[in-house]
């Protein structure tokens, strides 16, 4: 397996600089960061030149070629996945020139070089070596009318001067009452459980994606917050806002089934105005600005302004928690429920036994002595990655590589990955296009661990200060862990009926097996 570099055509100079801010943690976690980076960069640093080779692949004509390729990225026989495959076996090449959607007239270039493997994927995470302005969401940005006339963080690059302390403050977010977080989720979850039960007895399944919703959003604001959102003037339309919210941002990404020119017509070609759901940002807005008074405290002794905190803290729980939360649990519990009842099985003894053996309590610790629940959650988020794409802008010429070739790439050349492509590399993972519980158990599997890059970043490094890595990677991990052992402290066996939806996949529960040892 080849190991993946990035060599730049001119050397640049290293350097780390101080943070205008000088709050401890945020000093803390600089010397942190600037430590992991060097250690990132000894990870990537040349090891053998591959044989050059341009970038295979072309835009077509002007508009035209956009145009081609956004109609056969969304409605093609193969869908998003046979777009991809399709170009890499035209080429002969896991690196490509496409154009990427939404190209006319959302997007002013729709022009990218694709990296879809293992070994190219990477350069990605490198800031040294690409830019982040901007590029969440890929070869368009959202206005920032939908998001309080901020650009919020995950917009900014971390070169920029607020992003340190925005960060910062997200990881304040997370771990402030971080004891909340294990009862709260049991509580929340727990009356989930309870209520799909008693949707089962009585029209015989259960929507999982619209009980999780709630329960996402609820959890959420009490664990991070303390406030429970029902008891506020939102009461329970918090998740019904927030994903008419996004899908006003991501509209022109998205797929809703509706007929195919009323939808490429609607959806991809024009934005969404944002004076349509600016009432409901309002509403949103007003709940965290009383709810989330303390961390906007802390954004301010942080050097950010109140109202630019607000809105990062809203996002960053709205669109990235909420969102993700929304897309990858109803994935985990329909990968957990198509791997059978022996699977149950292992899971539901190994989660007893640790919690048995922790005085009937989940904690940490108990946590820590399931590691056939950690691995079939990275399983999961390897398979079936919550986001799927990642963007960057080349800061200057250099040459990516794949398995086999090296691909000279220019100043200002956008580069982008398809992430299910280099989670499911088979020249890294065997039986690449299965889910296996299993497979990250053990030394072999600690070592694949580098290759789960969900969050936009190995799963083997943290965040930090300097990098575009997920600030709630850790804790999306947990979360994740904890809804497997719940659901498995309750049940011996469930199974699902899947189907998809706009944002990932929708799962309806059709039986649930209760716990009989």
């Amino acid at each position: 397996m080849a190991t993946a570099t990035y060599l730049s055509f001119t050397a640049a100079p290293s350097s780390s600089r101080a943070g205008r801010h000088q709050h401890p943690q945020l000093r803390q976690t600089t010397r942190a960061a600037a430590s992991a980076t060097d250690r990132q960069r000894e990870v990537v640093s040349p090891k053998r030149r591959l044989p050059l080779r341009k970038v295979p692949g072309d835009y077509g004509p002007p508009m035209v070629g956009a145009l081609r390729d956004r109609l056969e990225y969304f409605y093609g026989p193969g869908g998003r996945d046979g777009f991809f495959t399709s170009r890499v076996r035209a080429h002969g090449s896991t690196v490509v020139r496409l154009n990427m959607p939404p190209g006319p007239f959302v997007a002013r270039d729709p022009r990218v070089v694709a990296l879809l493997d293992a070994a190219s994927f990477p350069v990605l995470f490198d800031t040294s070596l690409v830019d982040k302005t901007d590029l969440f969401t890929g070869t368009f940005m959202p206005s920032t009318d939908l998001t309080g006339g901020y650009r919020v963080i995950s917009y900014v690059d971390p070169s920029e001067p607020n992003h340190a302390p925005l960060k910062t403050l997200l990881f304040y977010l997370l771990s402030h009452r971080r004891q909340h977080v294990i009862p709260k989720f049991r509580e929340v979850y727990g009356d989930l459980f309870g209520l799909m039960e008693n949707e089962l007895a009585r029209v015989g399944k259960a929507d999982f994606g619209h009980h999780n919703d709630t329960a996402a959003f609820s959890f959420l604001c009490q664990a991070l917050l303390g406030r429970d959102p029902t008891e506020s003037a939102l009461q329970g339309d918090g998740p019904k806002l927030i994903t008419k919210w996004v899908l006003f941002q991501l509209s022109p990404l998205l797929n809703l089934g509706l007929p195919k020119l009323v939808e490429d017509s609607l959806l991809h070609s024009f934005r969404l105005p944002p004076a349509l759901v600016k009432k409901d940002y309002e509403r949103l807005a007003d709940f965290f600005r009383d709810a989330a008074r303390g961390v906007v405290d802390e954004g301010e002794r942080l050097g950010v302004s109140r109202e630019e905190a607000l809105h990062n803290v809203l996002f960053a729980m709205c669109f990235n928690s909420f969102g993700g939360m929304k897309i990858l649990f109803p994935s985990l519990v329909k990968w957990l429920g198509r791997a059978g009842a022996r699977t149950h099985g292992r899971l539901a003894t190994e989660v007893r036994d640790a919690v048995r053996a922790h005085g009937g309590e989940v904690t940490m610790k108990a946590l820590s002595e399931m590691p056939l629940v950690k691995s079939a959650v990275y399983e999961a988020l390897r398979i079936e990655p919550p986001v799927a794409m990642q963007y960057g802008r080349a800061k200057r010429d250099m040459v990516v590589e794949s398995h086999d070739y090296g691909f000279e790439v220019r100043e200002g050349e956008m580069l982008f990955g398809y992430q299910p492509m280099a989670t499911k590399d088979p020249r890294v993972f065997s039986r690449a296009e299965e889910y296996v519980p299993d497979r990250f158990l053990g030394d072999d599997g600690e070592r694949l661990l580098r290759h789960v890059v969900w969050s936009n970043g190995p799963e083997t490094s943290s965040p930090t200060l300097q990098d575009k890595q997920c600030a709630g990677k850790d804790f999306v991990v947990l979360i994740a862990r904890l809804l497997v052992a719940e659901l498995f402290l309750r049940y011996d066996s469930f199974d699902v009926q899947v189907g998809s939806s706009a944002l990932g996949s929708s799962v309806t529960i059709t039986s649930l097996k209760k716990a009989t040892f």
